[in-house]
């Protein structure tokens, strides 16, 4: 804070600057009222956007965990050197032009998905590239604020997925069903179940790949891995949410095809992230298998090895 604090007093022109993009910015985002009729601001927009209806509930505590994620680094803030670089307005101009394309457009999303250019921007200009590498997950994970549940008219295919493993491991475990579609009955008639849109894995993709994305950047060590994870973080969800159906499946198989599509149906939900879970740790225990390399043996150090 100190330093920060003497970085001011070295560059008031550039604090006066700061304060004023951040008046502008409170201004933008939290009073101008562009959306829906020019009836709400950015902010206002988003609040009523992140609900269950729309699979973004998680989306409020974003803020909250970005005060996390910032006060994890304190220590590499701590020990990195302030100092000012001019790319930071190449950031500020692209929040900017998002922003501004937003308006233009009546298109919130645009305006939230400016958020993180704008914030790199600013930590890039006025206190560095040290400090902007350090924050740069941080500010990069606002990016999930920005509601994208749109993607759930891509289910329809997942759906397909879905079933067909779910009722593969079924056979395997002695639940055994017949899937035609998305249409699964049991061997036996005992049930008779319809996977419908909502059991599809993009509901909680954005949730899933939120989780990937932290444990990703606190568990891995190389970009590279990281990246994978995030990447397959679609695999997650669709293992989590054939997770889920085996378990219905299983239930109305043991007990009764009512219990397992009421009550069980209703809570089962939350098993789609312990499987999804499970899926990413198991899938970042193999990225970090050491393979071990094979040489030729030497015959001059070795020589008993060519004995036979």
């Amino acid at each position: 804070m100190r330093a920060i604090i003497e970085s001011i007093k070295a560059n008031p022109l550039s604090a006066v600057l700061v304060c004023t993009i951040a008046a502008t910015f409170v201004y933008f985002f939290g009073f101008l009222k562009l959306f829906m009729d020019a009836r709400l601001s950015t902010a206002a927009w988003a609040w009523q956007a992140w609900n269950p209806e729309t699979n973004y509930a998680h989306a409020k505590i974003i803020p909250l965990l970005l005060v996390i994620f910032i006060w994890l680094s304190r220590a590499k803030l701590k020990a990195a050197q302030l100092g000012s670089s001019r790319w930071g307005w190449f950031f500020l101009g692209i929040g900017v032009l998002l922003f501004l394309v937003s308006a233009r457009t009546v298109q919130a999303r645009l305006a939230l998905g400016a958020l993180p250019f704008l914030f790199y921007g600013i930590v890039l200009y006025v206190l560095g590239k040290e400090v902007a590498r350090v924050l740069f997950f941080p500010i990069a994970f606002l990016f999930f604020m920005v509601p994208l549940n749109f993607l759930t008219q891509a289910t329809f295919r997942l759906q397909f997925v879905e079933t067909a493993i779910a009722s593969t491991v079924c056979n395997l475990i002695g639940v055994h069903v017949n899937s035609v579609g998305t249409v699964v009955n049991s061997a036996d008639n005992a049930f008779h179940f319809q996977v419908d849109e909502g059991c599809s894995g993009v509901h909680s993709l954005m949730a899933i790949a939120m989780l990937s994305s932290i444990y990703a950047h606190y568990t891995q060590d190389r970009l590279w891995k990281k990246v994978a994870i995030l990447a397959a973080a679609l695999l997650f969800a669709l293992i989590g949410n054939a997770g889920r159906l085996v378990s219905i499946f299983a239930v109305a198989r043991f007990f009764s095809q009512d219990l397992a599509g009421g009550p069980y149906h209703n809570i089962s939900g939350y098993l789609t992230f312990p499987f999804a879970v499970a899926a990413m740790v198991l899938f970042a225990q193999l990225l970090n298998i050491n393979v071990p390399k094979f040489s030729r043996p030497d015959p001059v150090r070795d020589p008993g090895r060519y004995d036979y």
